[in-house]
Protein backbone atom coordinates (compact mmCIF):
# COMPACT_ATOMS: atom_id res chain seq x y z
CA UNK A 1 0.00 0.00 0.00
CA UNK A 2 1.18 3.53 -0.76
CA UNK A 3 2.07 5.52 2.28
CA UNK A 4 0.14 8.56 2.67
CA UNK A 5 1.91 11.75 4.17
CA UNK A 6 0.20 14.71 5.91
CA UNK A 7 0.56 18.14 5.36
CA UNK A 8 3.84 19.12 7.42
CA UNK A 9 5.35 15.74 5.20
CA UNK A 10 5.39 13.36 8.20
CA UNK A 11 4.08 9.72 7.19
CA UNK A 12 0.33 9.70 8.10
CA UNK A 13 -0.19 6.64 9.60
CA UNK A 14 -3.13 6.57 11.94
CA UNK A 15 -1.07 5.37 15.05
CA UNK A 16 1.29 2.96 12.38
CA UNK A 17 4.96 2.49 13.28
CA UNK A 18 6.92 4.94 11.27
CA UNK A 19 8.21 3.86 7.99
CA UNK A 20 10.92 1.89 9.56
CA UNK A 21 11.01 -0.29 12.59
CA UNK A 22 14.44 0.05 12.70
CA UNK A 23 16.51 3.03 12.86
CA UNK A 24 18.97 3.31 9.04
CA UNK A 25 21.84 5.45 10.92
CA UNK A 26 25.03 7.59 9.02
CA UNK A 27 27.92 5.37 9.42
CA UNK A 28 26.38 1.91 10.51
CA UNK A 29 29.93 -0.54 10.76
CA UNK A 30 30.86 -2.14 7.77
CA UNK A 31 31.74 -5.61 8.94
CA UNK A 32 33.52 -8.30 7.03
CA UNK A 33 34.37 -11.82 7.46
CA UNK A 34 33.08 -12.52 11.02
CA UNK A 35 34.67 -16.26 11.15
CA UNK A 36 37.98 -14.91 10.20
CA UNK A 37 38.19 -12.10 12.70
CA UNK A 38 37.15 -14.47 15.52
CA UNK A 39 39.88 -17.15 14.64
CA UNK A 40 42.21 -13.74 14.78
CA UNK A 41 40.88 -13.19 18.06
CA UNK A 42 41.20 -16.47 19.69
CA UNK A 43 44.70 -16.70 18.11
CA UNK A 44 45.76 -13.43 20.01
CA UNK A 45 44.08 -15.04 23.18
CA UNK A 46 46.19 -17.75 22.72
CA UNK A 47 49.10 -15.77 22.41
CA UNK A 48 49.02 -13.46 25.16
CA UNK A 49 49.97 -10.55 23.42
CA UNK A 50 46.90 -7.76 23.67
CA UNK A 51 48.89 -4.52 22.66
CA UNK A 52 52.39 -2.70 22.34
CA UNK A 53 52.92 -3.18 18.95
CA UNK A 54 52.14 -6.68 18.42
CA UNK A 55 52.52 -9.03 15.31
CA UNK A 56 49.00 -8.14 14.48
CA UNK A 57 49.74 -4.48 14.48
CA UNK A 58 52.51 -4.70 12.71
CA UNK A 59 50.19 -7.35 9.93
CA UNK A 60 47.72 -4.02 9.59
CA UNK A 61 50.45 -1.24 8.83
CA UNK A 62 52.28 -3.96 6.00
CA UNK A 63 49.09 -4.20 4.50
CA UNK A 64 47.73 -0.35 4.91
CA UNK A 65 51.60 0.35 3.39
CA UNK A 66 50.84 -1.81 0.47
CA UNK A 67 47.25 -0.80 -0.41
CA UNK A 68 48.94 3.52 -0.49
CA UNK A 69 51.80 2.64 -1.84
CA UNK A 70 53.46 4.69 1.09
CA UNK A 71 56.66 3.26 2.91
CA UNK A 72 55.63 4.11 6.38
CA UNK A 73 52.26 3.57 8.50
CA UNK A 74 52.11 4.05 11.99
CA UNK A 75 49.19 2.49 13.62
CA UNK A 76 47.06 4.44 16.42
CA UNK A 77 44.14 3.82 19.03
CA UNK A 78 42.01 6.24 17.34
CA UNK A 79 42.30 9.23 14.90
CA UNK A 80 42.56 12.06 17.18
CA UNK A 81 45.74 10.78 18.76
CA UNK A 82 47.11 9.74 15.63
CA UNK A 83 46.71 13.87 14.62
CA UNK A 84 48.25 15.16 18.05
CA UNK A 85 50.74 13.08 17.39
CA UNK A 86 51.63 14.49 13.84
CA UNK A 87 51.15 17.72 14.63
CA UNK A 88 54.03 16.76 17.25
CA UNK A 89 56.20 15.04 15.30
CA UNK A 90 55.95 17.94 12.62
CA UNK A 91 56.96 20.62 14.74
CA UNK A 92 53.91 22.75 14.44
CA UNK A 93 53.61 25.67 16.79
CA UNK A 94 51.69 28.86 16.98
CA UNK A 95 49.02 29.05 14.37
CA UNK A 96 47.94 26.80 12.30
CA UNK A 97 45.64 26.98 9.26
CA UNK A 98 42.63 24.49 8.65
CA UNK A 99 39.34 24.60 7.40
CA UNK A 100 35.80 25.68 9.33
CA UNK A 101 33.96 23.28 7.57
CA UNK A 102 35.56 19.46 9.09
CA UNK A 103 34.71 17.14 12.34
CA UNK A 104 35.47 19.12 15.54
CA UNK A 105 38.61 17.00 15.97
CA UNK A 106 40.36 18.80 13.44
CA UNK A 107 40.48 22.05 15.41
CA UNK A 108 40.84 20.31 18.96
CA UNK A 109 44.00 18.38 17.85
CA UNK A 110 45.58 21.35 17.77
CA UNK A 111 44.12 22.89 20.59
CA UNK A 112 45.62 20.40 22.54
CA UNK A 113 49.14 21.15 21.43
CA UNK A 114 48.59 24.65 22.39
CA UNK A 115 48.35 25.68 18.82
CA UNK A 116 45.61 28.10 17.62
CA UNK A 117 43.51 26.51 14.68
CA UNK A 118 43.00 29.52 12.22
CA UNK A 119 39.79 28.70 10.21
CA UNK A 120 39.98 29.44 6.62
CA UNK A 121 36.90 29.62 4.40
CA UNK A 122 35.48 26.61 1.80
CA UNK A 123 35.29 26.59 -2.17
CA UNK A 124 31.16 25.85 -2.02
CA UNK A 125 31.74 23.58 -4.79
CA UNK A 126 33.66 21.28 -3.60
CA UNK A 127 32.98 21.80 0.03
CA UNK A 128 37.29 21.78 0.42
CA UNK A 129 39.78 24.56 1.20
CA UNK A 130 40.05 27.64 -0.46
CA UNK A 131 43.21 28.24 -1.23
CA UNK A 132 42.63 32.36 -1.47
CA UNK A 133 41.03 31.82 1.96
CA UNK A 134 44.13 30.13 3.09
CA UNK A 135 46.40 32.76 1.75
CA UNK A 136 44.76 35.17 3.26
CA UNK A 137 45.15 33.74 6.66
CA UNK A 138 48.72 32.90 6.54
CA UNK A 139 50.53 35.40 9.42
CA UNK A 140 54.34 35.46 10.54
CA UNK A 141 52.78 33.11 13.35
CA UNK A 142 51.62 30.56 11.21
CA UNK A 143 53.62 27.04 11.08
CA UNK A 144 51.34 25.01 9.13
CA UNK A 145 48.09 24.23 7.02
CA UNK A 146 45.82 21.08 7.65
CA UNK A 147 43.98 19.93 4.74
CA UNK A 148 40.88 17.76 4.87
CA UNK A 149 39.55 15.62 2.52
CA UNK A 150 36.37 16.36 3.26
CA UNK A 151 33.55 13.40 2.39
CA UNK A 152 36.62 11.35 0.38
CA UNK A 153 36.95 14.15 -1.86
CA UNK A 154 40.62 15.45 -2.29
CA UNK A 155 41.68 18.81 -1.09
CA UNK A 156 43.51 21.16 -3.33
CA UNK A 157 46.52 19.20 -2.72
CA UNK A 158 48.57 20.75 -5.56
CA UNK A 159 47.70 24.56 -4.60
CA UNK A 160 47.65 23.85 -0.53
CA UNK A 161 51.34 22.61 -1.30
CA UNK A 162 52.66 25.45 -3.33
CA UNK A 163 51.32 27.99 -0.73
CA UNK A 164 53.50 26.02 2.01
CA UNK A 165 56.56 25.73 -0.02
CA UNK A 166 56.15 29.54 -1.07
CA UNK A 167 55.95 30.43 3.01
CA UNK A 168 58.25 28.02 4.20
CA UNK A 169 55.35 26.08 6.49
CA UNK A 170 54.47 22.60 6.67
CA UNK A 171 51.35 20.80 4.94
CA UNK A 172 49.47 17.27 6.16
CA UNK A 173 46.23 16.32 5.30
CA UNK A 174 43.32 15.22 7.54
CA UNK A 175 42.29 12.17 5.65
CA UNK A 176 40.04 10.61 7.96
CA UNK A 177 37.22 9.85 5.26
CA UNK A 178 39.57 8.96 2.31
CA UNK A 179 41.08 5.51 3.00
CA UNK A 180 40.24 4.22 -0.82
CA UNK A 181 39.86 7.20 -2.53
CA UNK A 182 42.48 8.21 -5.07
CA UNK A 183 44.08 11.48 -6.30
CA UNK A 184 44.98 11.80 -10.34
CA UNK A 185 45.99 8.25 -10.22
CA UNK A 186 47.33 8.22 -6.70
CA UNK A 187 45.94 7.21 -3.51
CA UNK A 188 44.93 9.66 -0.39
CA UNK A 189 48.17 9.18 1.53
CA UNK A 190 51.26 9.93 -0.35
CA UNK A 191 50.37 13.88 -0.42
CA UNK A 192 52.22 16.59 2.54
CA UNK A 193 54.17 15.20 4.93
CA UNK A 194 51.50 12.74 6.44
CA UNK A 195 48.15 12.33 5.98
CA UNK A 196 46.01 10.91 9.00
CA UNK A 197 43.71 8.12 9.06
CA UNK A 198 40.48 7.27 10.79
CA UNK A 199 39.53 3.39 11.25
CA UNK A 200 36.51 4.83 13.86
CA UNK A 201 33.57 2.10 13.14
CA UNK A 202 31.43 5.09 10.98
CA UNK A 203 34.08 4.78 8.66
CA UNK A 204 34.29 2.78 4.84
CA UNK A 205 37.02 1.26 6.68
CA UNK A 206 37.18 0.25 10.30
CA UNK A 207 39.22 -1.69 13.42
CA UNK A 208 35.99 -0.93 15.69
CA UNK A 209 38.52 2.52 16.79
CA UNK A 210 41.65 2.94 15.29
CA UNK A 211 43.49 5.47 13.04
CA UNK A 212 46.82 6.08 11.46
CA UNK A 213 49.31 8.11 10.14
CA UNK A 214 50.90 7.61 6.90
CA UNK A 215 54.08 9.06 5.23
CA UNK A 216 56.95 8.15 2.87
CA UNK A 217 59.08 10.25 5.39
CA UNK A 218 61.59 8.13 6.90
CA UNK A 219 62.56 10.50 10.32
CA UNK A 220 59.27 11.64 10.67
CA UNK A 221 58.13 7.95 10.86
CA UNK A 222 60.26 6.99 13.73
CA UNK A 223 59.47 10.17 15.44
CA UNK A 224 55.81 9.21 15.29
CA UNK A 225 56.39 5.32 16.49
CA UNK A 226 58.34 6.71 19.20
CA UNK A 227 56.05 9.02 20.52
CA UNK A 228 52.82 6.52 20.39
CA UNK A 229 54.69 4.69 23.10
CA UNK A 230 55.60 6.99 25.79
CA UNK A 231 58.74 7.93 24.05
CA UNK A 232 60.19 4.81 25.05
CA UNK A 233 63.34 3.77 22.99
CA UNK A 234 64.23 0.06 24.14
CA UNK A 235 63.66 -1.37 27.44
CA UNK A 236 63.51 1.37 30.04
CA UNK A 237 65.26 4.12 28.03
CA UNK A 238 62.82 6.90 27.64
CA UNK A 239 64.31 9.51 25.66
CA UNK A 240 61.24 11.35 24.67
CA UNK A 241 57.49 13.08 26.54
CA UNK A 242 56.04 10.87 24.87
CA UNK A 243 51.90 9.81 25.00
CA UNK A 244 49.95 6.25 24.64
CA UNK A 245 48.97 5.92 21.40
CA UNK A 246 49.15 2.31 20.29
CA UNK A 247 46.58 0.40 18.39
CA UNK A 248 45.44 -3.25 19.82
CA UNK A 249 46.02 -6.53 18.70
CA UNK A 250 42.16 -7.15 18.46
CA UNK A 251 41.35 -4.58 16.79
CA UNK A 252 43.97 -4.29 14.12
CA UNK A 253 42.59 -8.00 13.20
CA UNK A 254 38.88 -6.39 13.01
CA UNK A 255 41.49 -4.37 10.56
CA UNK A 256 43.05 -6.81 8.42
CA UNK A 257 39.00 -8.40 7.97
CA UNK A 258 37.95 -5.73 7.26
CA UNK A 259 40.60 -4.64 4.65
CA UNK A 260 39.79 -7.79 2.88
CA UNK A 261 36.59 -6.75 2.38
CA UNK A 262 37.34 -2.94 1.65
CA UNK A 263 36.54 -2.86 -2.56
CA UNK A 264 33.12 -5.01 -1.62
CA UNK A 265 32.25 -1.74 0.73
CA UNK A 266 33.42 0.48 -1.61
CA UNK A 267 31.07 -1.34 -4.35
CA UNK A 268 28.17 -1.38 -1.71
CA UNK A 269 28.63 2.51 -0.95
CA UNK A 270 28.40 3.28 -5.22
CA UNK A 271 25.37 1.13 -5.35
CA UNK A 272 23.85 2.80 -3.01
CA UNK A 273 24.77 6.45 -4.08
CA UNK A 274 23.70 5.64 -7.57
CA UNK A 275 20.63 4.43 -6.06
CA UNK A 276 19.81 7.89 -4.56
CA UNK A 277 21.23 9.29 -7.44
CA UNK A 278 18.34 7.70 -9.27
CA UNK A 279 15.26 8.11 -7.05
CA UNK A 280 16.47 11.79 -6.59
CA UNK A 281 16.74 12.98 -10.18
CA UNK A 282 14.99 15.51 -11.41
CA UNK A 283 13.66 16.30 -7.64
CA UNK A 284 14.11 20.43 -7.48
CA UNK A 285 16.50 22.34 -5.18
CA UNK A 286 18.40 19.13 -4.36
CA UNK A 287 21.75 18.34 -5.04
CA UNK A 288 23.66 15.29 -4.45
CA UNK A 289 27.51 15.85 -3.88
CA UNK A 290 29.50 13.72 -6.93
CA UNK A 291 32.74 12.39 -6.83
CA UNK A 292 35.39 14.68 -8.76
CA UNK A 293 37.04 14.43 -12.18
CA UNK A 294 40.44 14.07 -11.30
CA UNK A 295 39.41 11.18 -8.09
CA UNK A 296 37.65 8.16 -7.57
CA UNK A 297 35.63 7.90 -4.00
CA UNK A 298 34.63 5.31 -1.97
CA UNK A 299 31.53 6.61 -1.91
CA UNK A 300 31.08 6.07 1.83
CA UNK A 301 28.96 9.76 2.37
CA UNK A 302 25.66 10.57 0.61
CA UNK A 303 25.35 14.54 0.69
CA UNK A 304 22.46 16.39 0.17
CA UNK A 305 22.77 20.11 -0.89
CA UNK A 306 19.20 21.86 -0.51
CA UNK A 307 19.37 25.11 -2.53
CA UNK A 308 18.93 28.64 -1.14
CA UNK A 309 14.81 28.68 -1.38
CA UNK A 310 15.13 24.93 0.54
CA UNK A 311 17.84 25.82 2.98
CA UNK A 312 15.10 27.34 5.95
CA UNK A 313 13.60 24.00 5.31
CA UNK A 314 16.70 21.63 6.00
CA UNK A 315 15.87 21.25 9.85
CA UNK A 316 12.31 20.06 9.38
CA UNK A 317 12.90 17.86 6.73
CA UNK A 318 15.87 16.07 9.28
CA UNK A 319 13.08 16.47 11.73
CA UNK A 320 10.60 14.06 9.40
CA UNK A 321 12.91 11.64 8.21
CA UNK A 322 13.82 11.10 12.13
CA UNK A 323 10.50 10.80 12.60
CA UNK A 324 10.59 7.56 10.14
CA UNK A 325 13.86 6.33 11.40
CA UNK A 326 15.98 7.91 9.19
CA UNK A 327 18.48 9.48 11.24
CA UNK A 328 19.79 11.64 8.82
CA UNK A 329 22.95 13.95 9.95
CA UNK A 330 23.76 17.90 9.39
CA UNK A 331 27.38 17.28 9.69
CA UNK A 332 28.97 19.83 10.13
CA UNK A 333 26.66 22.39 11.53
CA UNK A 334 27.26 25.58 12.47
CA UNK A 335 31.10 24.88 11.52
CA UNK A 336 34.21 24.63 13.75
CA UNK A 337 34.61 28.53 13.93
CA UNK A 338 30.85 29.01 15.62
CA UNK A 339 30.87 25.99 18.18
CA UNK A 340 31.86 27.16 21.44
CA UNK A 341 35.16 26.88 22.66
CA UNK A 342 36.24 28.47 19.32
CA UNK A 343 33.34 31.05 19.05
CA UNK A 344 34.12 32.16 22.63
CA UNK A 345 38.14 32.51 21.90
CA UNK A 346 37.83 34.16 18.36
CA UNK A 347 34.30 35.43 17.28
CA UNK A 348 35.33 37.39 14.69
CA UNK A 349 36.43 34.29 12.66
CA UNK A 350 32.12 33.77 12.96
CA UNK A 351 32.18 36.39 10.01
CA UNK A 352 34.48 35.90 8.22
CA UNK A 353 33.98 32.70 6.41
CA UNK A 354 31.04 33.07 4.34
CA UNK A 355 31.31 30.12 2.24
CA UNK A 356 31.26 27.37 5.47
CA UNK A 357 27.97 29.61 6.63
CA UNK A 358 25.93 29.35 3.84
CA UNK A 359 26.98 25.34 3.35
CA UNK A 360 26.39 24.41 6.66
CA UNK A 361 22.63 25.82 6.45
CA UNK A 362 22.05 23.55 3.51
CA UNK A 363 24.00 19.83 3.99
CA UNK A 364 22.44 16.94 4.92
CA UNK A 365 23.99 13.64 5.00
CA UNK A 366 21.66 10.34 4.44
CA UNK A 367 22.11 7.12 5.61
CA UNK A 368 23.93 4.56 3.46
CA UNK A 369 26.23 1.68 3.46
CA UNK A 370 25.84 -2.22 4.06
CA UNK A 371 23.21 -1.63 6.39
CA UNK A 372 21.03 0.25 4.19
CA UNK A 373 19.06 -2.24 1.70
CA UNK A 374 18.26 -0.44 -1.80
CA UNK A 375 14.75 -0.79 -1.19
CA UNK A 376 15.31 1.42 1.76
CA UNK A 377 16.65 4.35 -0.30
CA UNK A 378 13.37 4.44 -2.51
CA UNK A 379 11.71 4.54 0.27
CA UNK A 380 13.87 7.45 2.26
CA UNK A 381 13.73 9.52 -1.44
CA UNK A 382 10.14 9.11 -0.93
CA UNK A 383 9.95 10.71 2.47
CA UNK A 384 12.02 13.44 1.06
CA UNK A 385 10.06 13.99 -2.27
CA UNK A 386 6.47 14.39 -0.01
CA UNK A 387 7.97 16.12 2.26
CA UNK A 388 8.63 18.93 -0.33
CA UNK A 389 5.59 18.20 -2.31
CA UNK A 390 3.94 19.66 1.02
Amino acid sequence: MTKQFNSKGDLAHNGAPPAFRDPLHVGRPNIGDRDHFLQFADEILKRRWLTNDGEVVRSLEKEICKLLDVRHCIAMCNGTIALEIAIRALGLKGEVIVPAWTFIATAHALYWQGITPVFADIDPATQNLDPVSVREKISPQTSGIIGVHLWGRPAPIQELQALADEYGIKLMFDAAHAIGCTYNGQHIGKFGACEVLSFHATKVFNTFEGGAVVTDDDELAEAMRLMRNFGFAGYDNVVYPGTNGKLTEVCAAMGLVNLNSLQNFIECNRQRYEAYLGALNGVEGLKLISPCGTSTPNYHYVVLVLDQQLAGQRDELIKTLHAENVLARKYFWPGCHRMLPYREGAPWEATNVPNTDDIARRVLVLPTGSAVRLDDIFTIAEIIKCYLAN
